[in-house]
């Protein structure tokens, strides 16, 4: 088992760190420690360590832990299915991954029946991989334009994920452009970066940070 305690402090510390390096205050980048695949007994280390915000992609194991741990903030990061929305609305403090008008309704429809209001972001797909969900650049306004009219969801943001084994310099070029989208529209929040971009997404306004391996180590999708 990894020393998870340590692991998220010297993580913190270095996402503190990069955050100082381009002159924005440490306080401004939030760590979502990503807890998916992992037993429970590893987000309770972390939280000992002050981790107070977790990520999951499987809502049945967001739901699981939030159930054990509804001390702390949960993260629905991954892909989220219609069916599964009425899991986790009220359960989660944001969901990262809406990526359509269907899921913004249905989400909007289970936050009413819950009387709660959601806070979402939206996913763009700024790298255009037929791979990866999320929307297009050019289809945001339209999406956000929706949203405005429906009064259980709440639109705090963007969220992205960069190419697999990009460089430095790629992954800036498409943080910065999710940064530009988020400016045009008034949007105060980006989650973007994991363990392997996160320096250069705080360098272009992050506010929220994935990291999952460099806290709990390589996933294992055989643990639920």
């Amino acid at each position: 088992m990894p020393d998870i305690k340590q692991n998220y402090l010297k993580m913190l510390e270095s996402v503190k760190k990069a955050a100082e390096n381009c002159g924005r205050d440490p306080e401004s980048v939030k760590l979502i420690a990503v807890s998916k695949t992992k037993p429970i007994e590893y987000a309770r280390d972390a939280a000992e360590a002050g981790a107070a915000d977790f990520g999951e992609n499987r809502p049945q194991e967001l739901v699981l832990k939030q159930a054990e741990m509804p001390e702390v903030r949960w993260h629905q990061i991954g892909t989220l299915q219609r069916n599964k929305v009425r899991h986790i609305v009220g359960k989660c403090a944001l969901i990262h991954s809406v990526d359509s008008l269907a899921l913004a309704r249905e989400i909007d429809k289970r936050a009413k029946a819950a009387g709660v209001v959601q806070n979402v972001l939206i996913q763009v797909n700024v790298t255009g991989e037929e791979t990866k969900s999320g929307i297009a650049p050019s289809e945001l306004e339209g999406l956000l334009d929706e949203i405005k009219n429906m009064e259980n969801v709440n639109p705090t943001g963007l969220m992205t994920i960069s190419i697999a084994g990009s460089s430095p310099d790629e992954n800036r070029a498409v943080f910065s452009e999710l940064k530009k989208l988020a400016d045009k529209f008034g949007l105060r929040e980006l989650s973007m970066g994991m363990t392997h971009d996160y320096v250069e997404a705080i360098e272009c306004g992050a506010t929220m940070v994935r990291v999952g391996t460099a806290i709990f180590g390589a996933r294992d999708y055989g643990t639920k």
